[in-house]
């Protein structure tokens, strides 16, 4: 999927840093860049709606000029705070101690402001409960927050609030701070999610580094274990004058080193050879960073069975351009949804079918880029083929790598369909 602009595609996997610029955040990730920041401010500054409740008491509540002036500063002031605790708490290094300093001074003016100007402000005291919800540790948020719903039940009656006012201000009070406490929850469990696909990523990637050292003990320990026991051979055939029996053994040495060239070469390709657990891992990252759910079967986490290593192959890169194509081109996508299926063709032959597919814009008019052309060049290597296009009602970008089972023959009784 390339735009008309951008028609350059790279095999290589995106990074897991952020990927492309948005206007959204998701909860619990970090602030950035300073349009992120202006985005979260706008959304919580959406909830000053309620505050509609003291403005119109001030407007029309019969205050005298010096009421008016102070219920105004009084607004002012707790608007700010409330807006600076946002930037507060967005901040990479938050100050935890300057964040209860500010709601602190929020709960003073709350009460202050519903004694001197009436039972209005006592709206004032459900932002407060949010606040004090956000920056408490978890253990200690419901019952803050239950303190702020108490508070606002006693300032309500030593101001002489109305009687149904009282426990309905309270009750909202208290439901914002749980409501809010619960989302707290949420965004640190979506953190540990993160940072968890984040190390199944790097224990996969680790694992291969493993495998690899592993491979070049192996095979470079017995090669030059051989190749010093012969070289000392023929030193000591040259001493007896045995030029013959020396040349044998400088012969057998270039054959074992020549040897152990191709064997470390076969062992750093198949390091090179990305895997599809290895490359479902590094897309969770990837996707999570661009903003972008992933949704995979499960079986792609284990070996597809009857799949040989290079059609195997062929399969983790088609995933990982397809998963480039969606952090670089995916204007507007949100899910991505990789699937597994096998299917006969007419011949007889029977194929995997590895199918990725994002809800974005889609391709347009677009022609397919470099990536493309150079995944439909590895799968044709391994007898495979590559349909690429819109999705469904063409809404989105699909792509469908098909690579042969040659280690699966065809079921006594079935004939060739498509299965699934």
């Amino acid at each position: 999927m390339t735009e008309p602009r951008q028609t350059r595609r790279s095999d290589e996997q995106p990074e897991a840093g952020p990927a492309r610029t948005s206007f959204m955040t998701v909860p619990g990730s970090p602030i950035e860049t300073r349009r992120q920041l202006l985005v979260k401010v706008s959304w919580m500054l959406l909830w000053t709606i309620y505050l509609a409740y003291p403005v119109g008491n001030l407007l029309h509540g019969g205050h005298g000029t010096a009421a008016r002036v102070f219920g105004w500063l009084c607004l002012a002031v707790f608007v700010g705070s409330y807006v600076l605790l946002v930037i507060f708490r967005s901040m990479v290094g938050m100050r935890p101690r300057a964040c209860r300093l500010i709601v602190a001074m929020m709960v003073v003016l709350a009460s202050v402001s519903a004694f001197v100007l009436g039972e209005a402000f006592l709206t004032l005291f459900t932002y407060a409960s949010v606040c004090v919800a956000v920056i408490l540790p978890v253990r200690y948020a419901l019952p803050g927050v239950a303190a702020m719903a108490a508070l606002t039940a006693t300032v309500g009656v030593l101001s002489h609030a109305g009687g149904d006012t009282i426990p309905t201000l309270a009750l909202t009070s208290f439901l914002a701070g749980a409501a809010m406490t619960g989302m707290q929850r949420l965004v640190a469990t979506m953190k540990e999610l993160r940072e968890a696909r984040a190390a199944v990523a790097h224990l996969a990637a680790s694992e291969e580094r493993l495998r690899l050292s592993r491979d070049l003990h192996d095979l470079l320990g017995h090669s030059l274990s051989l190749i010093t026991l012969k070289s000392e051979l023929a030193g000591r055939f040259m001493d007896a004058g045995k030029d013959e029996a020396a040349r044998a053994q400088v012969a057998d040495i270039e054959q074992v080193a020549r040897q152990s060239l191709i064997d470390v070469r076969e062992a750093v390709t198949g390091f090179r050879r990305p895997t599809l657990p290895v490359e479902l891992a590094a897309a969770r990252t990837a996707l999570a960073a661009a903003q972008v759910r992933l949704e995979a079967a499960p079986e792609l986490a284990d070996t597809w069975p009857g799949l040989a290593d290079e059609e195997a192959g062929a399969l983790a890169w088609a995933l990982r351009e397809a998963v480039t194509n969606i952090v670089r081109h995916g204007e507007g996508a949100t899910v991505c949804t990789v699937t597994a299926d096998e299917s006969w063709e007419g011949g007889g032959e029977r194929y995997a079918v590895l199918e990725i597919a994002d809800d974005g814009r889609g391709p347009g008019k677009s022609q397919p880029g470099n990536g493309l052309s150079g995944l439909e060049e590895r799968l044709a290597l391994v007898g495979g083929r590559l349909e690429a296009g819109p999705g469904e009602r063409g809404r989105g970008f699909r792509l469908r790598a098909f690579v042969p089972l040659r280690t699966v023959t065809e079921p006594a009784g079935t004939e060739p369909g498509r299965s699934g």
